[in-house]
């Protein structure tokens, strides 16, 4: 499979996911006190949105690439 073909096809799911799902959250650790060899640590959840825009542009991208690519033979 060519590259621009499987970047195409990434691209394409990447952007229905981000259509899908809206956005997507992770966890991040940091550090709330350190008083000598003892530390404290507060897990904090995090919340990324993508916006509408950019999934559709990742899906026309996709797309446009997998028609390049299907065009270059």
């Amino acid at each position: 499979m060519q590259a621009t073909k499987l970047i195409g096809i990434l691209l394409i799911v990447a952007g229905t996911l981000g259509l899908v799902y809206g956005g997507f959250s992770y966890t991040e650790e940091s550090t709330a006190a350190k008083i000598g060899s003892l530390e404290i640590t507060v897990d904090q959840e995090k919340e990324v949105n993508v916006p509408m825009w950019a999934g559709v542009g990742a899906i026309v991208a996709g797309a446009f690439l997998l028609l390049v690519g299907s065009r270059r033979r």
